[in-house]
């Protein structure tokens, strides 16, 4: 027997209300009233303005930055959600922050997106809706059901628009791994839109900074298209699409990424780079200076709300891949 009704019910924080509210334009129902704000010390304060006792609750929370805030103010609309009598909590997380710590890379480090994800759960969650976690295998870290949305298929549709397949070689075409560890995901990409596949091959020294050290397979005078799943500092992609135009000899470099995170000189870095077009979707809002024109933002959200509509019918979201 299903313990929720009928009714969907869609609450945003603080992190990406826009994003929410075309969610909500696309399933045709009113955002939620709520009221997600914060004491004069900092703490999250939610209230919530209408019933959601016996519905199917969609909380959209970005878990960007400011990372700590809105990341408590998910668990407090989760707790609050709970202690309404809401028939089923799912966070939607476009964005799930604490991702890059999902291992012991080195003795007494912390497995940070463990931790998260039981504070999630502890919190009520009765499941999560992502997309395009910087690890897959965060996945098995929750012991509720989660579905996790592949940003390819967004990327693919808008390069093979931008690159209509009856108008170019596909041989003129690769694209590249950042690192070695975006190789699964490169790949699947290249499979998608039919072309070659490279990896840039790197040395990183310490966090946030990282040294290029060689190009594995041949991207001399082709089009290359680097591809990862978030960008922060930028100071990785821009290193590698360097090395692939002075080291490889590339004629020209696009970049995408599902996540543009970018911190700190990050929009510096892009416009001084070699890179052509820099595309994200909007998985975290945009922000900083993007008047240059290379950044470019896709929106998911329709993504997003078709998964909705999937999981509260319980039906399969195989066909949204």
């Amino acid at each position: 027997m299903i313990a929720y009704g009928e009714k969907i019910q869609v609450f945003s924080g603080n992190s990406n209300p826009q994003f929410a509210e075309t969610i909500c334009k696309e399933l045709g129902v009113p955002m939620g009233k709520a009221v997600v704000k914060h004491f004069a010390d900092g703490e999250a304060s939610v209230s919530l303005e209408e019933t959601v006792r016996g519905a199917d609750v969609f909380l959209v929370q970005s878990t960007c930055k400011p990372v700590n805030d809105h990341l408590m103010e998910l668990l407090v609309m989760i707790d609050a959600c709970r202690r309404a009598s809401a028939g089923r909590i799912t966070a939607v997380i476009p964005y799930f922050g604490y991702a890059r710590q999902d291992r012991k890379a080195k003795s007494r480090d912390p497995i940070s997106a463990k931790l998260v994800a039981n504070m999630l759960t502890a919190a009520g969650a009765d499941r999560i809706l992502t997309m395009d976690l910087h690890a897959s295998q965060i996945q098995g870290f929750f012991d509720i059901p989660l579905d996790h949305l592949l940003g390819n298929v967004t990327f693919v549709d808008y390069f093979m628009n931008k690159f209509p397949e009856d108008t170019f070689n596909h041989d003129d075409f690769v694209v590249v791994s950042p690192d070695v560890g975006s190789v699964g995901r490169a790949r699947n990409f290249a499979a998608k839109v039919h072309m070659g596949l490279a990896i840039v091959d790197k040395r990183r020294p310490k966090a946030n900074v990282s040294e290029v050290m060689n190009i594995i397979g041949d991207v001399k005078g082709k089009t290359c298209i680097l591809y990862d799943d978030m960008v922060d500092t930028a100071g990785s992609l821009c290193n590698a699409a360097k090395a692939l135009v002075e080291v490889g000899g590339a004629k020209e470099v696009y970049a995408c990424a599902t996540h543009g995170v970018l911190s700190g000189p990050a929009y510096e870095r892009l416009e001084a780079s070699p890179i052509k077009e820099m595309v994200f979707l909007n998985t975290i809002p945009e922000v900083g200076n993007t008047a240059s024109g290379k950044c470019k933002f896709l929106d998911v959200a329709p993504v997003f709300a078709r998964a909705i509509e999937h999981i509260h019918g319980a039906t399969s979201i195989a066909d949204l891949f």
